[in-house]
């Protein structure tokens, strides 16, 4: 079974790495591809390039055997579709290899305004993590679709290739990339909140208002 966990890690955190940890486990798979997000269509531009995201990511996974980073998306021109992705990957995969991708409540709450969102059941499974922030709507679409083809465990995600919703409510870092980068535009440090060198170069590239080599 292969996993997909994207996003666009501006910058990644060690809240992002518990829950690929989790995920991993839960799943019952060897490996989660954290795929960063080239050009992210539902939301604001980051605050970093895609390259100095996926250094960065590339630097917090290493030495982590069950964690990969996936760049396929920043080899596309134009914005990061999620549609497009599992396409490539169902291509690459075939047929009957199971495919998961990973989405936080707080994104699948709009669910039905992701461009060709009713293809990725037939391209995928999805695994809805419980996130704070707004929940869908029970009456909306993306409720409908996850009453509808909810499963109760992993195991029938390995059974299948395609078609199943699970709801996970793993525990979570009180983590966010926006916290971090308006405590590091602040002057504050966010040490211990994502992995020493990750930190470093951030402060090496002068990121998110980091002090180009400054005080680590």
């Amino acid at each position: 079974m292969h996993v997909i966990y994207g996003g666009t890690f501006d910058p990644i955190h060690n809240g992002h790495l518990r829950l690929a940890i989790e995920l991993k486990e839960r799943l019952g798979v060897d490996e989660i591809s954290l795929v960063p997000c080239h050009m992210p269509p539902h939301r604001e531009d980051p605050g970093a390039t895609s390259g100095q995201r996926l250094r960065l990511l590339a630097m917090a996974v290493e030495g982590e055997p069950g964690l990969v980073v996936d760049d396929r998306e920043l080899q596309r021109e134009g914005a990061s579709y999620t549609a497009d992705t599992l396409r490539q990957l169902r291509a690459q995969l075939g047929d009957r290899e199971p495919l998961v991708m990973v989405v936080g409540t707080d994104a699948f709450a709009g669910f039905d305004r992701w461009r060709e969102w009713e293809q990725i059941p037939q391209l995928a499974h999805v695994v809805v993590v419980r996130r704070p922030g707004p929940l869908p709507d029970p009456r909306g679409a993306p409720a409908k679709l996850l009453r509808e083809r909810r499963v109760g465990g992993a195991e029938a995600l390995h059974e299948a290739p395609y078609g199943y919703f699970l709801e996970l409510d793993p525990p979570l870092l009180d983590i966010s990339a926006t916290g971090i980068r308006e405590r590091i535009r602040s002057g504050r440090s966010p040490r211990y909140l994502m992995p020493d060198p990750v930190w470093r170069e951030i402060c090496r590239l002068g990121l998110y208002g980091a002090c180009p080599d400054g005080n680590f």
